[in-house]
Parts: C-alpha cells; structure tokens; sequence
C-alpha cells in the first residue's frame, strides 16, 4: 500500500492488485486493515481508528482511492458519491476495435450474489439497476490481437460495472477470467485485469478544496501501450 495523502480528515492511497479494498471475512490482507495499521504505527496511543470506506474497487483492480478517517469525513465524502460530484476515471484495455472514440454505454445489471457476476438484462426487470458510463479510445494495436486503451468515466458505481458494460458491448478487458472468455477457466495464468484506477478528484469534507490524483496503471497490457 502506497500513501498519495493524509491528514485527520482522509487518507488517500494506491490500492494493490489482489488486495480487497473493504474487510471481508478471508484471511487475504485488505485495504481498512492495513489503513488501519497505518494509523496505528503513527499514533500508537490513540486507540482503533476509525476508517470509513467511500467507494470499492474489485479485488483483481489496482489504483488510486480515498478513505475516510472520521464519521463526518465518511459522511461528507459518501455524499459527493451519490451526488456523483466525486470524479472517478479509469484505464483500461479491451479486446477489440473500437470505431467511436467517444462513446456512452447505457445499460440494466442484475447482479448474482450467490455466484458473484452481474449481467446485462432488460429495463424493468427486478432487481436490475441502471449503470451508465462514458468512454474514450486513447490508443489502438494490432498485436498480439486488436486492442484497444480506454479512459472511462463512470456515472454509477455497480458491482463489475466496466466489466460487465464492456463485455456485454463485444469489448471484453484483456485478464477477465469472469466475463472474457478466451481467459475463463484459468487457461492465460498469470494474466493480470487490464483495469486500472487511474484518477480520483473530489472536494477535501473539511475544507472543500478540490483534491486530485493520479496513478499510473500497472501491468503488462498496458505497458504495450507506452
């Protein structure tokens, strides 16, 4: 875990690949807990800190996030969410050409609990809600097969949301061992999600200074693209 900021209100911080970014009931290290660790290495005498997750990313994702360190923080961050002032953009390469270089996707997910996947169903189906994000095609190759570099800005916060979108548009992400089938079923080990947290802007709870960051993707499908 890399700190980006800190201060008594936030801590924002580079989320590693393979690491969970809520407690969960595994024993795989997550990201509160090692916030928390964090925190307690500075101020040892404080007691249990308070870390209030705003936003996830899978576990297979990396990049940049925000934490909150007091309920108020947590409180005025998980507003700006749903008021969808907090800016979230990612990178990402998907198999495949891409014609538009600007384009929406507009769609209902219905998500599977029990198998942990959520799909693209009809409007008005129960249960299905709507996800909706905005692209842009940054770079294209042909080798080792047409791909293409992505920036793209979400409008909402679904379970797999980018995944899903992409893969249900004829786009799948290069490493999706869920949703793209040339890597299901464990065939390309050692192939990492070619998604990425790439910026994080919002307004600082305390101050209401506009607060920005940025990290740079990690993993060989990018790499192809410098």
């Amino acid at each position: 875990m890399e700190v980006l900021y800190e201060d008594k209100d936030i801590i924002v911080v580079k989320k590693p690949v393979g690491m969970e970014s809520q407690s969960s009931a595994s024993f795989v290290p997550d990201m509160v807990s090692e916030i928390k660790k964090h925190i307690h290495n500075q101020y040892p005498h404080a007691g249990e800190p308070y870390v209030g997750v705003i936003h996830r990313l899978d576990r297979p994702v990396g990049g940049v996030m925000v934490y909150a360190r007091t309920k108020k923080a947590a409180a005025a961050l998980s507003q700006q969410v749903q008021s969808r002032t907090m800016k979230k953009v990612y990178k990402a390469v998907v198999c495949g050409r891409i014609v538009d270089n600007v384009e929406n996707f507009v769609d209902y997910l219905l998500k599977d609990s029990r198998n942990n996947v959520s799909k693209i169903v009809e409007k008005g189906i129960m249960g299905a809600k709507r996800a909706e994000l905005r692209y842009r095609a940054v770079k294209r190759m042909e080798d080792p097969q047409p791909l293409t570099l992505v920036e793209i800005e979400l409008s909402t916060g679904r379970h797999h949301q980018i995944r899903v979108q992409f893969a249900g548009h004829g786009l799948p992400l290069w490493g999706d061992s869920r949703y793209n089938p040339q890597f299901a079923g464990g065939g390309r080990r050692g192939e990492s999600l070619a998604l990425w947290a790439w910026q994080l802007s919002f307004a600082h709870p305390s101050t209401g200074a506009v607060m920005a960051f940025e990290t740079e993707p990690e993993g060989k499908a990018f790499q192809w693209f410098l």
